[in-house]
């Protein structure tokens, strides 16, 4: 009789390593899949992810906030001017050099503002050749080796009890379940930035 119960007992085991395995796989399988494609994705420039909101951002920078920060510019140049002027006594005790370095700020000043939006850019260029050049570094070092990972977490499992299997199959099928979640997820979002 006590070997029925095994029989029953050993039957339930390979059901829930059978189905703990099967999740297993459909992750690491998805984190393969997907571990390839991230590169792609980060490594986009803004114009190419979406080419429609990049050029709003550019027309709001060029004609909206250049003039405003025009503004502010000119408004602080002028008063640091007025009280440059003023507190060398109204230019009796003036040096040549300070009216030099007012102008080098103002310069600078203008420059910055003028080219902000091409600055931005070129710090997201920057990223996008460090994303492409460790694109291949990624991919290779994270590939997981699906078979031999599931023979060695094999081992340990046949060492469970019923209960324990159980557990670990629930949770591993809710972090399934999580991981297609943020696949779609990922996924409609990025179908949302190209058709929108």
């Amino acid at each position: 009789m006590g070997s029925i119960f095994e029989k029953i007992e050993e039957a339930i085991k390979e059901l829930l390593i059978g189905w703990i395995e099967s999740n297993l796989t459909n992750m690491f399988t998805d984190v393969n899949d997907k571990v390839g494609t991230i590169a792609a994705e980060v490594g986009r420039t803004p114009s190419a992810w979406n080419s429609g909101i990049y050029n709003m951002i550019r027309g709001l920078s060029e004609n909206v906030i250049v003039p405003i920060a025009g503004i502010i510019i000119t408004f602080v140049l002028c008063y640091e001017l007025i009280s440059m002027i003023t507190e060398k006594n109204n230019m009796h005790d003036m040096d040549t050099w300070m009216f030099f370095k007012w102008f080098f700020k103002a310069a600078v000043a203008i420059y910055l503002v003028t080219n902000t939006f091409d600055i931005v850019m070129a710090v997201f260029d920057i990223g996008q050749n460090v994303v492409a050049g460790a694109a291949g570094v990624i991919h290779g070092s994270t590939s997981i080796d699906i078979q031999s990972t599931l023979d060695q977490m094999r081992v340990g499992m046949e060492a469970m009890g019923i209960g324990e299997l159980l557990g670990l199959s629930i949770e591993t099928l809710l972090i399934s379940l999580c991981l297609k979640i943020m696949t779609i997820d990922f996924t409609s979002g990025n179908y949302q930035s190209n058709y929108t």
